[in-house]
């Protein structure tokens, strides 16, 4: 693990916030049980009111703490925009109360606005329909699994895990854009795989950049394909994100969504990178000795026994390894009789490349952020 550095020891109580930079603010919300309990939350200071950077999940408690932050950490002014990363659950989850509470505007990038609004209007469900039963069959898993993965997302919506209602509007970032807030200028940068068009906001002359999911110092964001695009390529894009984010100066003080703020935003790329290509290469040397379906790859990325949830993130953490691999032409995909896609290594220089005795050990299980 590459040593960064932390300017802070633990995360504010919720309800209460911490000026991390000049006009900067973080404070926390409640994720649940489990080692990852927590989001973080920022607040930007403008002249006249506060924006709201990510909002937390949509369930009582968040929205009760949201409340006690309006009455006791703005000095009186108010929420006059909300900035949301991505469209996952745990960011956009309160931006539909927050801006009909403040009847000010919500902003994010066309692609993750969008993605949500249709992802929270119902419709049919890749749990319950032939495209889910297809894709998991490919994937090497038995009939019964899509019978456990419904019961699984049953559980998931009674928990408020689910997508939340969004604003009926929005205004669009994009890579590039600038906001200025505060006298300062926030421009915003644009990176996908874990989402598809995930903004972060950097600010040069604070030194500052809010990562979102997209840079995170001690847990690795979940880079999945789906069966609603089964032939999506995340990693790709992930890894041609790192590329681009490894241009942020090396003394940007980080602000994520999961773990602590740091420093060091140009080594925790670079550990990313690596651990992916390591995470590949085991992967292509397992396909040499014998075709393998993506559950059969499960073991060579992950130590545990998996939950239904769990293993569908990581089929997919599997399948987008194995899809940026055909892309590279390192390994060949046939689909067998038996209805399952087995890959093959292909490369013929993988034998120069090759260090099984030598890779990362695998990890613990896929993470839900």
């Amino acid at each position: 693990m590459t040593d960064l550095q932390y300017p802070h020891d633990s995360h504010p109580a919720p309800g209460t916030t911490v000026e991390v930079a000049p006009g900067v603010r973080w404070l926390t919300m409640p994720m649940g049980g489990g080692s990852l309990n927590h989001i973080n939350l920022y607040l930007l200071e403008d002249d006249d009111g506060w924006w709201v950077v990510d909002t937390g999940l949509s369930i009582e408690e968040t929205r009760d703490y949201w409340h006690q932050i309006f009455e006791q950490e703005l000095g009186g002014k108010p929420v006059i925009g909300v900035i949301c990363t991505h469209m996952h659950p745990d960011h956009i989850g309160q931006a539909l109360m927050i801006t009909e509470h403040f009847q000010c505007p919500l902003y994010m990038t066309r692609a993750e606005y969008y993605q949500a609004r249709a992802f929270s209007s119902g419709g049919p469900s890749h749990h319950t329909n032939w495209i889910g039963q297809q894709f998991y069959q490919r994937a090497g898993m038995p009939a019964e699994y899509l019978e456990a993965l419904r019961k699984s997302w049953e559980e998931r919506s009674a928990s408020n895990m689910s997508m939340p209602e969004m604003p009926a509007g929005y205004v669009r970032l994009q890579d590039g854009n600038v906001l200025t807030i505060g006298g300062r200028d926030w421009r915003v940068v644009v990176g996908s795989g874990h989402s598809p068009e995930h903004a972060c906001l950097y600010c040069a002359s604070l030194k500052v950049m809010l990562s979102g999911d997209q840079v995170l110092p001690v847990i690795t964001s979940n880079v999945s394909v789906h069966p609603t695009e089964p032939l999506a390529n995340p990693l790709m894009d992930w890894m041609e994100s790192h590329d681009k984010f490894l241009n942020t100066p090396a003394d940007t003080l980080v602000l994520p969504a999961h773990n602590l703020p740091f420093f060091g935003v140009r080594e925790r790329l670079r550990e990313l990178i690596s651990h992916h290509e390591d995470r590949m290469l085991a992967i292509e040397e397992h396909c040499a000795e014998q075709p393998a379906t993506a559950k059969e790859l499960l073991p060579v990325l992950f130590a545990r026994e998996l939950d239904p949830r769990q293993m569908m993130m990581a089929l997919g953490e599997a399948i987008a390894h194995l899809h940026l691999l055909q892309h590279r032409n390192r390994l060949e995909r046939t689909l067998s009789e038996d209805g399952c896609y087995h890959y093959t290594s292909i490369d013929p220089d993988l034998l120069r490349r090759s260090h099984p005795d030598s890779h990362d050990a695998p990890s613990d299980g896929p993470v839900l952020v």
